[in-house]
């Protein structure tokens, strides 16, 4: 159990910012790498607008479940409930429960995004929009579960509160991910 003399540290402000403020701008270089794709994509995406209007719910919601993920990670590190022991029923109904989510969110973006789409006359059928989602979708959640129990895990093991890192690097790993895959899977189904 962490307390102001825990075994990860103090919740001393300066100790935060020592350990935050590099992570930070490493973390900040990392995102500048999901703009300057989506800059290069900006032909597709004038093209086929709707997928535009998708762009935010997907890189929200990748980040959004490892976020949640790592959430629920950390405080199970900190109970002392969890040693990452891949026969731990708990850690594997948390894995199945961020996918079904992801299915369920990643599949309602597309019928959401195929509605508005009817309404602004855009070419998009609702078969592409579920291939281009799903696939999209579950994959980057594939890569938040992978960051989450590698963020968690990194900073136990070198003593950082995973509090303090788990939430910033996941969701903007997974931001710059998502981004890259969601462009290479657009311009993928579109090639066909």
């Amino acid at each position: 159990m962490i307390g102001s003399q825990g075994s990860l540290g103090t919740w001393d402000w300066r100790t935060i910012v020592t350990t935050m403020f590099p992570m930070l701008i490493a973390l900040t270089i990392i995102v500048l790498v999901a703009g300057i794709r989506l800059e290069e994509a900006q032909e597709m995406l004038t093209d086929y607008a709707i997928l535009a209007v998708m762009v935010p719910t997907m890189v929200d919601m990748g980040g959004n479940l490892g976020a949640i993920l790592s959430s629920r990670l950390t405080t199970r590190f900190h109970l002392g409930t969890t040693t990452l022991d891949p026969r731990d029923r708990v850690l594997w109904g948390n894995v199945l429960a961020i996918l079904a989510l992801a299915a369920t969110i990643f599949a309602a973006l597309a019928v959401g995004a195929y509605a508005l789409g009817r309404v602004v006359g855009s070419q998009l059928g609702l078969g592409t929009l579920l291939v281009i989602s799903l696939t999209s979708g579950m994959s980057i959640a594939v890569i938040a579960i992978v960051f989450s129990f590698a963020t968690t895990y990194v900073s136990y093991r070198l003593g950082i509160d995973p509090d303090d890192t788990t939430i910033p690097i996941v969701t903007n790993v997974v931001d710059v991910f998502g981004m890259i895959i969601f462009l290479g899977v657009c311009a993928l189904v579109l090639e066909f």
